[in-house]
């Protein structure tokens, strides 16, 4: 009986694993798809599939599967069979179609057509990331990494002897700047409690941001308050 069960169970772990497709998979399913576009709309073909592979789990995600979305767009949809605010397609193409067509006329992105060749990952990557297109940080270097992982360059048909732009990786600000460090000067006849008074703190706080142990000061010495 044990082994019966072990063998159903093993059954349908298998074709649940089946069931999924891996990503080298989808890219031989869309990559006629994404070069066509290329062709015609000039965004490099390895730019669409990496985007598709992360928006859509390499078509594993439930918007994919029940809705053909493979880019995360929002809006309408017909399905009953899931809840979801993303629109839906008639197939895959008309998904990948779409998202060519949002970056050729919704702006900032139409911008990025002056800016980049058919050729420049990179370039294209950090800019439909600039123009808002994900919110995540991470968001660029994650699609670049799925490219080169995958080798999706060489779906690009780059000229013999092309050389790759450089770029720096772009540069995150805090949302909050560092606190500026104050400081005072000790002047003659100043103490602790006097200085405290003077910038609205304490003897003690004092004390532990200049790691002072006993309250003796120096007339020109510099202390954080």
């Amino acid at each position: 009986m044990t082994k019966k069960i072990f063998t159903f169970c093993l059954f349908l772990l298998t074709g649940i694993i089946a069931k999924a497709q891996n990503t080298e998979d989808y890219i031989a399913a869309h990559v006629a798809c994404a070069q066509g576009l290329m062709h015609d709309h000039k965004i490099p073909a390895s730019v669409i599939l990496a985007v598709a592979i992360h928006e859509s789990a390499a078509g594993n995600s439930k918007i994919a599967q029940h809705l053909n979305n493979h880019f995360g767009v929002k809006g309408p949809n017909n399905n009953a069979e899931i809840r979801s605010s993303y629109r839906d397609y008639l197939n895959a193409d008309e998904s990948y179609s779409h998202f060519v067509e949002i970056m050729e006329t919704r702006e900032p992105f139409n911008n990025l057509f002056g800016k980049y060749d058919q050729y420049d990952y990179k370039g294209w990557t950090y800019g439909i990331r600039r123009c808002g297109y994900a919110h995540s940080r991470s968001w660029a270097s994650q699609v670049i990494g799925l490219i080169k992982k995958y080798e999706l360059y060489q779906y690009d048909e780059r000229p013999e002897g092309y050389v790759e732009p450089v770029y720096a990786a772009p540069v995150h600000r805090r949302a909050k700047n560092k606190r500026k460090i104050k400081l005072y000067t000790v002047k003659s006849g100043d103490n602790l409690s006097i200085i405290a008074k003077k910038k609205g703190t304490t003897v003690k706080s004092l004390m532990q941001k200049n790691g002072i142990k006993k309250a003796n000061l120096k007339p020109g010495q510099r202390i954080k308050f």
